[in-house]
């Protein structure tokens, strides 16, 4: 079922990439190399004329699931390559890629009423150490 997902969103990205000014809506099959699931494990891969590439593979998981991984690329506006490398396994989705947005470099500057409540916590530790010391 996760491997389904995948593969559904996969094909969403890919039909929702801009078309050629052009009347032309579709892009040739360069090529389509698939080996049909069996057991789990399962491959496929296909290219076509307009720059989308898509590669997959699986293979069974101990808990039951297909373990799969995974590259989709296309080409951006300014002909730049744009790559997603993913993994799908027991600990979910795992995307990689320089599109996708990241979290602020660490250290940042932590907000003044997180400040307070650990000043907040640390008064009521030894408030509470004191207590244990009487």
């Amino acid at each position: 079922m996760k491997t389904q997902i995948v593969f559904a969103a996969l094909l969403a990205v890919a039909a929702a990439l801009p078309r050629p000014d052009d009347d032309s809506q579709e892009a040739a099959i360069l090529s389509d190399d698939r080996v049909q699931p069996e057991g789990g494990a399962y491959s496929v891969a296909f290219e076509t004329e307009n720059g989308i590439q898509v590669s997959e593979s699986a293979s069974a998981g101990e808990e039951g699931q297909s373990n799969s991984q995974g590259v989709f690329r296309f080409p951006l506006d300014n002909g730049e390559i744009a790559e997603v490398k993913w993994v799908a396994n027991e600990f979910g989705f795992q995307p990689e890629s320089s599109l996708l947005p990241v979290a602020p470099a660490f250290p940042h500057p932590i907000p003044e009423f997180v400040l307070e409540q650990i000043r907040f916590a640390e008064e009521q530790r030894r408030n509470a150490d004191s207590d244990e010391d009487k």
